[in-house]
Formats: structure tokens, sequence, C-alpha cells
């Protein structure tokens, strides 16, 4: 059974996580595009698209930490510290501050300021937008390598 739960953790994260990460890095740059030519209706369009992606994976994303939490309690290291560390980095990256507090909404208003005629989304905000995402993607890649080192494990890898 554990070997089954790792396996959907582990394509959980791959299939949640990894959409979620490119569109999120591709949407700051696909925002100034759209704000630097308001009538390309193909701009428009991929920002459209690009928000969605965040979104729906976000939603899916959810399943990451539950696989993990299911594989964790059957090889008995909920307690480890790696682990700890590596919910909080999470809750963190996933669904307390950066993605759900953070980049969603911004682009939330982004698009929305991005579909308005003669609207601006403010000096900055896809400057802000691109640093948030870092911020989401290097906590990502963090649980990433503690999940792979694992340190103090018995096994070695």
């Amino acid at each position: 059974m554990t070997k089954l739960l790792l396996s959907l953790h582990v394509l959980a994260a791959v299939l949640a996580i990894g959409p979620v990460t490119v569109a999120a890095s591709m949407f700051p740059k696909a925002l100034r595009h759209a704000h630097s030519d308001p009538g390309d209706r193909e701009a428009l369009t991929n920002l459209r698209l690009l928000h969605r992606i965040c979104r729906v994976y976000a939603a899916i994303g959810i399943a990451v930490p539950v696989f993990g939490f299911a594989t964790a309690g059957s090889l008995g290291v909920l307690p480890s510290g790696w682990l700890i560390t590596s919910i909080l980095l999470t809750a963190a990256a996933a669904a307390a501050a950066t993605l759900a507090l953070l980049i969603l909404p911004a682009q939330d208003r982004a698009l929305a300021a991005a579909q308005t005629p003669g609207c601006s989304p403010g000096p900055g905000s896809a400057g802000r937008l691109a640093m948030h995402t870092g911020v989401f993607n290097l906590l990502w890649a963090t649980v990433t390598v503690l999940m792979i080192i694992r340190p103090g494990s018995t096994t070695g890898a």
C-alpha cells in the first residue's frame, strides 16, 4: 500500500504542481505583452488560458499533500524534521501564502485590468507577480529536494 500511495503522491506532484509552476511563470511575460498591445486578442486569450491553468491545477494540487500525508503515515515518518519542514514549506507555497493569497488574486486583478479597455494594471504589477511566482517555484524546489534527500533517513537515499 505504501508504494501505491508514494506513486500517487509523486504523480500528483508532477502532474499538478508542474503545470502551475510553468503557467504561473509564463503569466507575467504574457501580461506585459497584453498590456503593451491592448488590441491583441491572442495575447488576452493566452493570459486567460495561463490563469485558468493556474486555478485548475492549483485545485488539483490539493491531492499532493493528501497523498503525502497518507504516505508519511504508512511509512511512520510523520514526526521527522525533514517532513515537518516540507509540510510547512508546502503550506507556504501552495495553500496559505504564495499561490492562494498572492499569485492567483494578482492574476485575477491583472486579467481584469487587461480585459478593461483603457485600464492599466499599475506600475510594477507584472514584476511583483514574477517575484511572487519565483518565490513559489523556489519553495516547491526546496520541498522536492527535501523529499529526495530526506535528512536523517535510514535508507541512505
